[in-house]
């Protein structure tokens, strides 16, 4: 999940005197990939010299200790120039707390990794002999690596049998202390490597497009040439000898023999920690994995219980459950709502059209040749798999984490995109800046409640539109695939901007100019009589509505030509990737949303419905379910998720209880 790269030159490479500038450009591009935490490792020949930093990676290369570093490299001279980075997107191990910072420094290896080992906790358990010594992850690598050399592998059985044991996705980088190599390694084949063509200079990075711009934004054409970058395939390693860059590929699986340009040492390197300080600025406190429900108040609990009965006796319509507090809902003579008489079933255009058209872009080469956007959700989890496994296109998985993505969501990703061996893509916006702007939209909301007005507290999110476009281009692809599923089509949050339903558009963002002119109207309104919203989240908040609403979504959906089938598809993905669900709730639907447990909340104990009710009921139109199952099925899932409306506070920096307390003195609509 973050962005790793590296570079190594030779005393006699002609860019040695542009060695910081390429190390500063990889750093910022890598910054892309993860904001919250940066460092690297050189490898000087004699020492290892390392920095990890709870600062992101634009800070780092405007720091004196990196250029003092650089410097000191460039003027050492030794034959040759080696530095590995690593630009991280916090999942596992508070960025605060330097030890989870990378690069991982254990047992004469130094390691950066992208990606998430999703049973780390398991391997401990297994090697309990073994020291622990951070709260990440990625400290397995090393750990086993050595134990497995110590045991009398060679060093690509080592890389073999680490992979065979861990699960997730995990593309790494080693320089181990004894040897003058650098060891890379994939099984999903997000590292790209590029060598001049005289081989004194060899640079990876996390993606193909980083080493492109790397190339135009130093005019670098004359050492490296574009159509040279090479993409490291998925279940392979490879050995650069950083004497001479000479690089060996092997496959995983394929141990007959070990790398054959590894170079030993004459001494083992000796681990320098960099101890001087990056910034001046205060460091970060995170507290976003503190997923421990802490005891919620028994007040909140019987008003729960209370409004659970008053919701239980509202009006709803006798063929779905919408409820009587639905925006612009009717009944007619037999209690059938005209979300029901106006529901057009939904028509599919056929898996075999789908595949044939899947063929028209399809890569002869194994080249990527389409986008998925890719949550970590149930529906986008099958889609991938579907489009990978079923079909056999080879997608580049996309996900863009604006600090809502929960970290269940993202060890799905890491399951999903590992076992299946695809390329993920992770955009990482500023990830504390944006919960910033969703603390201040939330504290602006309770000044003035408004169910019109909850979805900016999600504004923050709609980017990933912009960037599926963007990431398109950037990879030369013209096949965007979503998994969307049109049964979770709400239509009551326009409701509640005051946009009557028209009934012609299947998609909550296909809504006529003359709504979109509403809805500006409505919460232009809603600005001047709190201008509490009015925060540095603005300009955010009017880029989503650009990207949403706006810009053109070049993407295709395949359930439109698939039905979305609840049971199989869970099924598929629970059986064959052990893909993890939430013991807080039943459902698989939104648990990789950090903010669904929260707003749908709000929208329960005021409105007295979720986005669960909407959503079965789309369920009993298409006849998948029936009116008693989806009552049945919505008790339960309308339930506050405590847990996760406490996380949601916490990560956001909310008090939990006054924040339930303004929301439950919220005038009910029933």
């Amino acid at each position: 999940m973050c962005g790793i790269f590296g570079i190594s030159l030779t005393k006699e490479s002609a860019v040695k005197q542009h060695y910081r500038e390429i190390a500063s450009t990889l750093f910022l591009l890598s910054e892309s990939r993860g904001k919250e935490a940066s460092g690297f490792a050189i490898h000087t020949g004699k020492e290892l010299r390392y920095l990890k930093s709870p600062f992101p990676a634009s800070d780092l290369v405007n720091s004196a200790v990196f250029k003092n570093e650089v410097d000191r490299l460039i003027n050492s001279g030794n034959s040759f120039f080696t530095t590995i980075g690593h630009s991280r997107l916090v999942t596992n191990g508070y960025e605060q707390y330097n030890e989870n910072n990378q690069p991982v420094i254990k047992n004469n290896l130094a390691v950066i990794h992208n990606g998430i080992i999703v049973n780390d906790a398991e391997l401990w358990k297994k090697y309990s002999d073994e020291e622990k010594l951070s709260g990440l992850d990625s400290e397995v690598i090393p750990t086993l690596i050595r134990r497995f050399l110590n045991q009398g592998d060679t060093l690509q059985t080592a890389l073999s049998n680490l992979y065979k044991e861990i699960y997730g996705m995990t593309s790494i980088a080693v320089l181990p202390f004894e040897n003058k190599n650098l060891i890379l390694a994939t099984n999903n084949g997000s590292l790209y490597y590029v060598s001049s063509e005289d081989k004194s200079a060899f640079v990876f990075a996390s993606e193909r497009f980083i080493l492109n711009s790397l190339i135009e934004k130093l005019k670098l054409a004359s050492v490296f040439s574009k159509q040279n970058i090479k993409q490291l395939p998925t279940n392979f390693a490879c050995s650069v000898n950083i004497e001479t860059n000479a690089v060996h590929v092997r496959g995983l699986t394929n141990i007959s023999t070990d790398f054959n340009n590894l170079t030993v040492s004459s001494e083992v390197l000796l681990p320098v920690e960099i101890t001087e300080k990056v910034s001046d600025k205060a460091v970060y406190i995170n507290t976003s994995m503190e997923h421990r429900a802490t005891t919620v108040p028994k007040v909140f609990t019987d008003e729960v219980n209370s409004r659970n009965l008053r919701i239980a006796s509202l009006k709803r319509c006798t063929k779905c459950i919408l409820p009587e507090t639905f925006p612009f809902i009717e009944y007619d003579s037999k209690g059938v709502c005209n979300y029901c008489n106006n529901y057009q079933p939904l028509k599919f255009k056929g898996a075999e059209n789908f595949k044939l058209l899947l063929d028209s872009y399809r890569s002869k080469d194994g080249s990527p040749d389409c986008l998925m956007p890719f949550s970590g959700g149930r529906d986008s989890s099958f889609a991938l798999h579907y489009v990978k496994k079923e079909l056999g296109m080879n997608p580049i998985a996309f996900s863009y984490d604006w600090g809502m993505l929960t970290d269940l969501a993202r060890r799905n990703q890491a399951r999903m995109c590992g076992k299946l061996g695809v390329e993920h893509i992770l955009v990482s916006a500023d990830i504390r800046k944006k919960r910033d702007n969703i603390r201040k939209n939330v504290t602006a909301w309770l000044k003035r409640p408004n169910l019109g007005t909850i979805p900016l507290f999600m504004a923050g999110d709609k980017q990933y539109f912009y960037f599926a476009n963007l990431l398109m281009e950037q990879n030369k692809l013209d096949l965007s695939i979503l998994g969307e599923n049109m049964l979770e089509t709400t239509r009551f949050k326009t409701g509640f901007c005051g946009i009557k339903p028209t009934f012609d558009g299947d998609r909550t963002y296909s809504i006529s100019l003359s709504d979109k002119l509403k809805m500006l109207f409505f919460y232009g309104k809603e600005y001047v009589l709190n201008p509490a919203y009015i925060n540095s989240s603005l300009l955010d908040t009017l880029d989503s509505f650009k990207s949403y609403y706006v810009i053109k979504h070049r993407n295709i959906n395949i359930f439109d030509y698939l039905p979305w089938e609840e049971e199989p598809l869970e099924k598929i993905l629970i059986e064959e990737y052990d893909w993890e669900t939430d013991p807080g709730t039943k459902t698989t639907w939104r648990i990789g949303d950090g903010t669904a447990a929260f707003y749908n909340y709000i929208y329960f104990v005021v409105a007295g419905f979720t986005e669960n009710d909407t959503f079965r009921s789309n369920q009993i139109r298409e006849g998948s379910l029936t009116r008693k199952k989806a009552l049945e099925k919505t008790i339960t899932e309308n339930q506050p998720r405590w847990d996760s409306v406490q996380w949601y506070c916490n990560t956001i920096n909310v008090d939990f209880e006054s924040t339930i307390k303004t929301i439950n003195k919220i005038k009910t609509l029933y």
